[in-house]
């Protein structure tokens, strides 16, 4: 076959000029009006208090460079490339003899498609390597094992963590895909789960894989100051930042599945179909604890009276969940290998999440579900501008 020499000289132009935008990284976006998306740039990160998208992945990395400086590279570089992957657009032409600079699982225009790529750093990135050790957050440390965890070592901690969510999982997929190729050598994948979340069914609040509602109380944004932003006690580079609670969560879904309607409403505390609180008829009604001393209607050890028993020693307890489901094939014996990631940002581990599950040590949902993997993050600052970048406070 034959090349038309005027049509390569003009894709290899464009290549020139394509990589010179973005200081040689691949990929650069002329931007087009396309699907709306969150924010890139602001005081917090997107993917927190943003209305949960459909699919998601959470992957987490060890950082394989040794340096400060080339963490700072490659922190300016995950920035680069996702700012570009929540922006959308058509990727920029590489020179004729390179390899495509994008994948083209998307096609040729690269939609936003609401994506929101969320960056957290682990207790380990702080062990003395990059002479962070008095930068760490105040109660950020290694996930503890509690009562009924299983935890296995592949799926638990990690450097770095991205929680990458869109409405669709090609999107997911290829935005994973995207930051470990311009990453290579210098991030290396420890673990990734993809999770989806189900669409309201009737309405309101998603389901687990459980049948039950999950997140009917999150806190709103509102509170976010009180409940889930960084505050007073912390290094001053993590104002804007949360507190993240990763849990990898196994259901025993075949033994679920034979227990009565009765036992499994009782065991949660909300009705399965409307998610109404056993003492209430709408799924937003608040439970009313204080006329129910005794746990008649609502049992005194019901998973949603001990996770917020709604008092005032346990209101700066309450964390903002947001969690997906997963369904990835089968576990030894033969047993559906589901159930839920379950994903929990505070602005404190100790009083937040760690309150929480001490609290549920009794639950008896705990018979039907087995934590595996996990650990503690702390989601970085925002990216305020386009000179900015992750973690542009903590390294300096």
């Amino acid at each position: 076959m034959t090349v038309n020499r005027r049509d390569a000289l003009k894709r290899l132009t464009a290549g020139v000029v394509g990589v010179a935008t973005v200081a040689a990284l691949p990929g650069a976006s002329s931007v087009k009006a396309a699907d709306a998306a969150p924010s890139f740039h602001g005081p917090h990160q997107a993917g927190i208090f943003t209305p949960p998208q459909r699919s998601a992945i959470f992957a987490a990395f060890d950082i394989a460079v040794s340096s400060v400086a080339e963490l700072r590279q490659t922190m300016r570089t995950l920035t680069v490339r996702a700012r570009i992957l929540t922006t959308g657009g058509e990727p920029a032409a590489g020179p004729i003899t390179a390899p495509p600079a994008d994948s083209g699982v998307l096609g040729p225009v690269v939609p936003a498609d609401r994506l929101t790529i969320t960056v957290s750093v682990g207790a380990a990135l702080f062990d003395g390597r990059f002479g962070l050790t008095g930068r760490k957050p105040r109660t950020l440390t290694t996930m503890r094992v509690f009562p009924g965890d299983a935890l296995e070592p592949a799926w638990c901690h990690g450097d770095l963590l991205l929680q990458i969510c869109a409405d669709n999982p090609d999107t997911v997929h290829h935005a994973l895909r995207d930051i470990a190729r311009n990453t290579r050598g210098s991030l290396v994948l420890r673990y990734r789960r993809a999770g989806f979340l189900s669409p309201p069914r009737p309405s309101g609040t998603p389901r687990n894989l459980m049948g039950f509602k999950d997140g009917t109380s999150n806190p709103v944004e509102a509170e976010g100051a009180g409940l889930v932003w960084a505050g007073a006690g912390e290094p001053d580079w993590a104002a804007g930042g949360s507190y993240q609670a990763l849990r990898f969560i196994r259901m025993h879904t075949e033994f679920w599945d034979r227990v009565s309607l009765a036992e499994q409403e009782a065991i949660i505390g909300r009705r399965r179909d409307s998610g109404a609180p056993l003492d209430g008829v709408h799924e937003r009604d608040r439970p009313d604890y204080e006329r129910d001393p005794a746990g008649v209607l609502i049992p005194l050890d019901a998973h949603i009276r001990l996770a917020n028993p709604r008092t005032a020693e346990t209101a700066g307890s309450r964390i903002l969940r947001r969690p997906y489901n997963y369904d990835d094939g089968l576990v030894p014996g033969g047993g559906l290998d589901a159930g839920l990631i379950f994903c929990g940002y505070q602005r404190d581990l100790r009083r937040g999440f760690e309150a929480v599950q001490n609290r549920l040590a009794g639950d008896p949902l705990n018979d039907y579900i087995r934590p595996f993997g996990g650990g503690y993050f702390f989601a970085l600052p925002g990216v305020t501008s386009e000179n900015d970048w992750y973690g542009r406070g903590l390294l300096g």
